[in-house]
């Protein structure tokens, strides 16, 4: 039950309306999803006596008064995720319901929820290090002078990613620098012959850089028909994955090096495998400015997962795919109904629990086969072709599985277990 506040005199319908559009302007920015951005309006709106309707748009938002002309529209795009802020503005709204914040003070407080500092530098540097160092293990990295090549490549990237972000809004430049830095570090390693794994040394800090959630609030908003935000979300998701494959060839060119041929990973022991998801959710987490008493709960939840994966390709001898969508849905089940208690992005605080089992290894493997074929042209072995093939095939399929067992179980327990509003 709603408590209904009456709006006072100064707090008149324009003002209302300006808090509420503010509130889920930044919501929709910072990464929640549609329903969320739509459901959260509508509740502030009808404690500040003005029932209203929000729409999200990828570069618009517009609310308006139900019942009237008056309506305002906001120009924003999601292209970022801040569960820190989300958390906040989540809050202010929650406080303005339930009576213990004035209505006449929502806005200002929205806007502080909006500008709270991201994770700070040096959290940000080190974690980038410990996820990238992380899925070298995963992968099957053992020595430790290509583990310290993966964290030096992730810890220059990051402090590049940071000092762009102050002279750059565009948001495809940080990917693109930090994944040439990768490729030249990875080259420079192999003209030195300082690494025998010179494949994960170049991979691992670009995967660091994928943009999971958006892929997931994409699937989602096509799983409920929102066809145009689904197609807009792939389309920047896909345009930021291109950026990295670029930057990465890039790297690779500048210090003359290829990339040898894909191999099979080695097998990680559980143990290990497990610790070492758990340190790569803990760094998404700081990519999504998770706050630190929340960290805990996906790392938890991500070791499970990748225990659980483990557990389905080691003994019941399923493919990757399989194992990752049966993982999924595990994760899927416990993140889902903590994400709406805590009104926390669903695809950030989901993508940060399964984030080791992206495919990026496949994927870059992928992409660097198609561009030296395209370079070799017509005499190009035909070897090139099946990894382009297999690669990216795998790719595919471990995406599309991590997709649907993310999403399918939400869709199912809003359906049948709805949230209250």
């Amino acid at each position: 039950m709603v408590n209904v506040i009456q709006s006072p005199a100064s707090l008149t319908r324009e003002v209302a309306l300006d808090a509420i559009a503010l509130a889920a302007a930044l919501l929709f920015a910072h990464g929640q999803t549609k329903e969320r951005t739509i459901i959260a309006p509508e509740r502030l709106g009808r404690a500040l006596g003005v029932p209203v309707t929000a729409l999200p748009y990828w570069g618009q938002l517009t609310v308006g008064i139900d019942g009237t002309t008056l309506s305002k529209i906001v120009p924003v795009k999601p292209l970022g995720v801040d569960m820190g802020r989300v958390l906040a503005i989540a809050t202010v709204v929650d406080e303005v319901c339930n009576g213990t914040l004035e209505a006449d003070a929502a806005r200002s407080a929205l806007a502080f929820a909006g500008r709270l500092p991201p994770a700070s530098t040096l959290r940000f540097t080190l974690l980038t290090a410990i996820g990238a160092a992380s899925l070298g293990v995963i992968f099957g990295v053992v020595d430790a002078v290509s583990l310290l090549l993966i964290a030096v490549s992730a810890v220059i990237g990051a402090l590049v990613r940071r000092s762009l972000a102050g002279f750059s809004d565009n948001p495809f430049i940080q990917p693109l620098c930090a994944a040439a830095i990768a490729g030249a570090v990875a080259g420079a390693a192999d003209r030195l012959q300082l690494s025998d794994a010179i494949t994960l040394v170049a991979f691992c800090p670009c995967m660091v850089l994928v943009p999971g959630p958006h892929l997931l609030n994409g699937a989602i908003d096509l799983a409920r028909t929102r066809i145009a935000l689904g197609i807009a979300r792939f389309a920047y998701a896909g345009v930021f994955v291109l950026m990295i494959c670029a930057g990465l060839w890039f790297g690779l060119v500048v210090t003359g090096a290829t990339l040898p041929a894909a191999g099979t990973a080695a097998p990680t022991p559980l143990i290990a495998d497990v610790i070492a998801a758990g340190c790569a959710v803990a760094a998404f987490g700081t990519f999504f400015s998770m706050p630190w008493r929340l960290l805990p709960f996906p790392i938890v939840v991500g070791m499970l997962a990748h225990a659980v994966r483990w557990a389905v390709i080691s003994m019941v001898s399923a493919n990757a795919a399989t194992g990752a969508f049966v993982a999924c849905i595990v994760v899927s089940v416990i993140v889902t109904p903590v994400a709406n208690r805590l009104h926390l992005p669903f695809a950030a605080l989901g993508f940060s629990a399964v984030v080791s089992m992206m495919p990026g290894f496949f994927l870059f493997h992928a992409a660097s086969a198609l561009v030296e074929l395209v370079s070799i042209g017509p005499g190009a072995p035909t070897v090139l072709l099946t990894s382009v093939a297999v690669n990216g095939t795998t790719a595919f399929l471990v995406i599309l599985a991590m997709t649907l067992g993310l999403i399918l179980p939400r869709l199912l327990f809003e359906h049948f277990l709805p949230g209250p509003e």
